[in-house]
């Protein structure tokens, strides 16, 4: 039904649904619902990236879901990266018989995702609404203060993003997301720690365009109408989530 409608159509109603989930996600507040929420977007986002990578191997998958299912049970979830390098490296050394670039889906999306998890565990919901609401005003403020007044260039890799409208989007997100951020942490610590997660969330987004580009790809997929991926709707959180916790660690 929704290839019937125009892409901007498809964008809303997908963007709408997509909003009442994670509205509904939020509500229930449950740690076993977010780990499965976040891991079937971990799943999505790991094949895209293997995909983006140009990597085949069973093997990974299967060394993703085993990590994720752990991640469920381990208090500090953001350690398991290093373990998953370790045991790479390792095995590396040991049959030196396969390819050296399947630890980069590890590094992203994988790394990234678990810090989603990270924030909630820790820090609750609260921090949970703080990092989307930073990053959506961020990429929303970029868009428009872009399309407004942008003039200069941000990057080659990103033509239609502007330096006007980056500034743009990161002001706006500092006085809205510090204003959040004010439930979790005093006045500094919120507006220090939602400047470094806006500016974080700027270039996760041109990340992902950089692979696509590299990839020769306009999406990393198609499972979202109108918004491609699941990594073109994540990318911005996939550095904004470390961003946050490292911060909120110094600074908190």
């Amino acid at each position: 039904m929704l290839k019937n409608l125009s892409s901007l159509q498809q964008r809303f109603l997908t963007g709408a649904g997509l909003l009442i989930l994670v509205a509904f996600i939020g509500w229930m507040d449950s740690f076993f619902v977010m780990w499965s929420f976040l891991g079937t977007l971990y799943i999505f986002a790991f094949y895209e990236a293997m995909k983006l990578f140009k990597l085949s191997s069973s093997g990974a998958y299967t060394w993703a879901v085993l990590l994720w299912i752990i991640a469920y049970f381990y208090p500090n979830p953001d350690d398991l990266f290093f373990l998953i390098a370790i045991i790479f490296a390792a095995s590396l050394a040991y049959f030196h018989n396969f390819n050296k670039r399947l630890i980069l889906p590890f590094l992203y999306p994988v790394s990234g995702i678990l810090f989603f998890l990270v924030l909630y565990a820790d820090y609750g919901i609260q921090a949970m609404f703080w990092l989307l609401a930073t990053v959506a005003i961020t990429d929303v403020g970029a868009y428009f203060v872009g399309k407004t007044i942008g003039k200069t260039k941000f990057s080659d890799t990103s033509p239609n993003k502007t330096l006007e409208g980056v500034f743009g989007g990161i002001v706006l997100a500092i006085i809205i997301g510090t204003y959040i951020g004010l439930y979790i942490a005093p006045f500094w610590t919120a507006l220090i720690v939602t400047l470094f997660t806006a500016i974080a969330s700027i270039f996760g987004d041109l990340f992902e365009s950089y692979l696509k580009r590299e990839a020769g790809v306009k999406d990393s997929g198609d499972i979202l109408p109108g918004h491609g991926g699941i990594l073109d709707r994540i990318d911005g959180y996939l550095f904004a989530a470390p961003m946050m916790i490292i911060t909120l660690r110094a600074f908190l």
